[in-house]
């Protein structure tokens, strides 16, 4: 009975409680007002009183314009603080304002699980309105109460265990987005890694968590953080000075074990000064010749062979744009500017689903962002060349611009010489690079870059040959959401080249060739959960060839001229993929890709009779195609997939599978690529080529000893594989495809990486041992190469040694070597003569059966930094170099000269003596 009216009277009081809370409404209005302004407000309404910081409210730029009618006191402040990071809690007539966290009594403390310390202030709620400071925990006299800081805004009865983090990792000094920077959760295996603009994204548990940020060039900084709500954390790391010196080609020692992508590697551009270069002059691309599985194709010649891959299947990127030809004169330096270079990727396997259009390799070269904060610069003074940076702020925090170039004055050189032949000589380039970037606002940025670069060269007084590349580049960064982000990216690249020669007689002449592209590409990240992190997108690109005219130069010049029909396609995809995380262990990312070509009119096409050789008489018609009509379509799927298992901590091994289509084509009359090679895309009589990459690998971190190992296999297998009838005329050829021959081709090999990344004593050793074979097979003889059994191709150099080493002895003085040794490359030799009707004609060897001699070069340097005073005008750097200290008379070419009847071959070389380089930089 007396338990009976007792819970009576419990009943009787709390409808009593709550009928008083009932009368407690409130009408007021709010116009345009600020958060401090709305909560004077709510105090001269109301009974209440708030307690706040006042940061908190001046920071806050909330405006409120509502009008309440009857609404409790915890409606209204629901409302005014909806879009602010703030809460509060309600004790009598005081509110207390508190950031991203809730406060709660003791009672709802006892049903909840906190690692916070209880810290007691009990004259916090006995005083008039006071700025209280940021606590962990609030105990008054009267009520325990618990304040967490956090990230992001604590919700009300939540049942969310997991939230989104995301945020920029920046170069604290410069404001540049950290791209590749590795991020984990300390005492888990969860981690992620920042992309090419710094963003990075991490799912994590609600609650307390550590984020460690390493790298080898920063500084290591951890940040610990209590998440009760989807939100940013935007980090500012400091450079390691300690270790800017330091040779790093970075595969990002813990990303090189973690991800699932074979066959990747860095190349930060800073980190490669110290590399005794020719001419002391920084190369991307040289310096990835260095590593395991690409090859120069010759010393003073343009491209690189990539897995046994032909020159023209690398997907050379700047800035999202193509550069058709990224070298100057003849190969021997690089046409990217190395101070305005930020960092290159170098994909040789499991080449991501959203690259197309090429075989072998993609090179991502990105360019850094200028400083936001302070104008800054670089250059350099060298024996041939200078270089100079500069980056300006635009607007501060928010916009900057970034110009370099690059002049040579070699043709001042040549002509100071006492040679008559080197003083009619000419050979000169510049490159111009300029790039905007502008921060709009947390969600949105733009950037844009043009280059543009010219070569001229002559041999002789009566001719001039010109190249010149231009690329135009414009990408808007949109963040959708938490989860999601895009990129609209728009480029337009142009290559042309002109040969002209006057002999002031009947045969001069003026030739030009040009390529244009124009792409359109739409990119989009999503992250769904922990365990899967999507990348999807669509691109279309636009191809305009003008393959040549040739015109009389000079009144004189009986040439007549020739203009050959100009080639338009256009070439489209659609890809998405899926890294999945299937465990701590096993971690996989499927992708695919679907690729289309046309080719478009207006031109003429030769159809040929079938099951005849391809030749000018076996035409059967030539069927005209209007303006955009398409003339012929190929396509397919280009499926991409890779896999990570860790066999340990520091030890996993990695499988991908890929396959790429091609549907441009480079024809060159040389056993090397020249500026004057001409592109041809594929149409009725010319296939696309096609390729399939399988590739395994094994990869190991020494940590005591900053040692990275990996053993890397593959194997690789192309169908259309292009090549040419003996004496195929290239040039001004209408019917090109009457040269071309087709066929299969294989390639295999293994790849050994052993680097040191840090300490006194750094570098690597690479070694590769590949095979890449041709076959060229037919019913017909004419069309048949070797009797149609696998051949060498000109690029197949079966070993590969590259040992790069840089000593310190102090902060400011070190050493640096480099020794590179390489099989000599195929050759068809002439191995008689033969008379036929009367006539004597050469007899040449199977194609590629002899070898020219194995190359090998030793060069050295020494380096010296200015001092390391923090306030000084400029920090200076200093290079002696000597390339080619052995004095190898490596061959760059073989020819043959018959002389009294009798066949003698003699050999050319570019570098045959010592080359001492001194070069100056400087950076400020």
């Amino acid at each position: 009975m007396q338990k009976n009216i007792f819970a009576m009277l419990l009943l009787f009081l709390s409808f009593f409680i709550s009928a008083q809370e009932v009368k407690d409404k409130f009408s007021l209005e709010l116009n345009n007002a600020s958060l401090k302004t709305a909560l004077q407000t709510i105090e001269t309404t109301t009974k209440y009183k708030f307690y706040f910081d006042q940061k908190w409210i001046d920071k806050d730029s909330t405006i409120i314009s509502k009008t309440f009618i009857d609404k409790s006191i915890d409606e209204i402040l629901e409302d005014v603080l909806a879009k602010t990071e703030l809460n509060y809690f309600i004790d009598n007539n005081k509110i207390i304002i508190t950031k991203n966290i809730n406060i709660v009594s003791d009672f709802d403390l006892q049903n909840t699980t906190t690692n916070s310390t209880l810290k007691k202030e009990d004259d916090v709620l006995n005083k008039k309105p006071v700025f209280l400071k940021q606590y962990d925990t609030i105990k008054s006299a009267k009520q325990d109460i618990v304040e967490q800081v956090t990230i992001g805004k604590e919700a009300k009865n939540t049942t969310k265990k997991y939230f989104t983090l995301s945020g920029v990792v920046k170069n604290s000094k410069t404001g540049e987005g950290i791209s590749n920077l590795y991020i984990k959760v300390r005492n888990t295996k969860k981690s992620t890694v920042t992309d090419n603009s710094g963003f990075y994204t991490i799912e994590l548990e609600s609650g307390v968590s550590t984020l460690e940020f390493e790298s080898v060039i920063y500084k290591k900084s951890a940040k610990k953080i209590v998440l009760y709500n989807d939100g940013k954390l935007n980090v500012n790391l400091i450079e390691n000075i300690n270790l800017l010196d330091e040779v790093t080609i970075d595969a990002k020692k813990n990303e090189k074990i973690k991800s699932t992508v074979t066959g990747v590697t860095v190349i930060d551009v800073e980190k490669i000064k110290n590399i005794p270069l020719i001419l002391g002059e920084r190369d991307i691309f040289r310096v990835a010749a260095a590593l395991p599985g690409i090859k120069n194709v010759g010393e003073g010649a343009s491209g690189y062979s990539v897995r046994g891959g032909k020159e023209d299947q690398n997907l050379i990127l700047l800035d999202n744009g193509l550069i058709y030809n990224p070298s100057h004169f003849f190969g021997l330096f690089s046409a990217v500017n190395p101070f305005t270079t930020k960092k290159a990727l170098v994909y040789k396997g499991s080449i991501p689903a959203e690259f197309g259009g090429r075989l072998s390799s993609v090179f991502d070269i990105t360019t850094k962002n200028g400083n936001v904060k302070k104008i800054t610069g670089e250059g350099g003074i060298g024996p041939v060349t200078s270089n100079l940076s500069l980056e300006i702020p635009i607007v501060k925090e928010k916009s900057s611009f970034l110009v370099g170039s690059r002049i040579t004055y070699s043709d001042w050189i040549l002509k100071s010489l006492d040679e008559e032949q080197l003083k009619n000589s000419k050979a000169s380039f510049y490159d111009v690079i300029a790039k905007y970037n502008h921060k709009i606002n947390e969600k949105n940025s733009v950037e844009g870059t043009f280059y543009t670069s010219k070569d001229a060269f002559s041999i002789s007084s009566d001719s001039v040959y010109k190249y010149t590349n231009r690329l135009l580049t414009a990408k808007w960064n949109h963040t959708l959401n938490k989860k999601s982000k895009a990129e609209f990216i728009v480029t337009s690249s142009d290559y042309k080249f002109n040969i002209e020669y006057n002999a002031n007689n009947s045969s001069s002449f003026d030739f030009d060739y040009n390529i244009q592209e124009t792409q359109l590409q739409l990119k989009l990240d999503y992250l769904l959960n922990e365990k899967h992190k999507f990348n999807y997108g669509i691109a279309s690109k636009l191809y305009a060839i003008n393959p040549g005219n040739l015109n009389p130069n000079g009144s004189s010049s009986l040439i007549t001229p020739i203009t050959i029909d100009k080639e338009r396609g256009i070439e489209s995809a659609l890809y998405i993929s899926d890294n999945y995380k299937i465990s701590d262990k096993l971690l996989v990312d499927i992708g695919l890709r679907y690729s289309r070509f046309s080719s478009l009119g207006a031109s003429s096409q030769r159809i040929y009779q079938a099951g005849v050789p391809i030749n000018d008489a076996t035409v059967i018609e030539v069927k005209e195609y209007k303006n955009n009509e398409v003339i012929k379509s190929y396509g397919g799927f280009e499926p991409r997939v890779s896999a990570r298992y860790f066999l340990f901590d520091n030890f996993s091994v990695k499988a991908s599978y890929d396959k790429t289509y091609q549907y441009i084509h480079l024809l060159s009359s040389n056993t090397t690529q020249s500026p004057t090679d001409t592109w041809k895309l594929s149409d009725l009589n010319v296939k696309p080529q096609a390729a399939q990459q399988f590739s395994i690998g094994l990869f190991k971190n020494l940590s005591k000893n900053d040692i990275e190992l990996s053993i890397e296999g593959y194997y690789k297998k192309s169908k259309n594989f292009l090549d040419y009838k003996v004496a195929a005329q290239i040039l001004l050829n209408e019917n090109i495809e009457t040269e071309l021959l087709q066929g299969d081709g294989k390639a295999y090999g293994v790849e050994f990486l052993i680097k040191k990344s840090a300490g006194k004593l750094n570098g690597w050793l690479g070694y590769t041992y590949s095979r890449t074979f041709i076959k060229l097979d037919s019913e017909f003889n004419e069309e048949k190469v070797n009797n149609g059994n696998y051949f060498p191709a000109n690029f197949d150099k079966p070993h590969d040694v590259s040992l790069v080493l840089n000593y310190k002895f102090t902060q400011r003085y070190s050493i640096s070597s480099n020794f590179v040794y390489q099989t000599g490359r195929p050759i068809t030799y002439p191995i008689g003569t033969y008379t036929y009707q009367g006539a004597e004609y050469t007899l040449y060897s199977d194609r590629n059966k002899f070898r020219i001699p194995d190359y090998y070069r030793f060069d050295i340097g020494f380096n010296v930094e200015g001092n390391h005073r923090i306030k000084k005008l400029a920090h200076s750097f200093w290079n002696f170099s000597i390339y080619n200290v052995l004095g190898r008379n490596n061959p760059y070419s073989i020819f043959f000269v018959t002389d009294n009847g009798k066949i003698k071959a003699y050999q050319t070389s570019i570098f045959s003596i010592p080359v001492p380089t001194i070069t100056y930089n400087f950076k400020f």
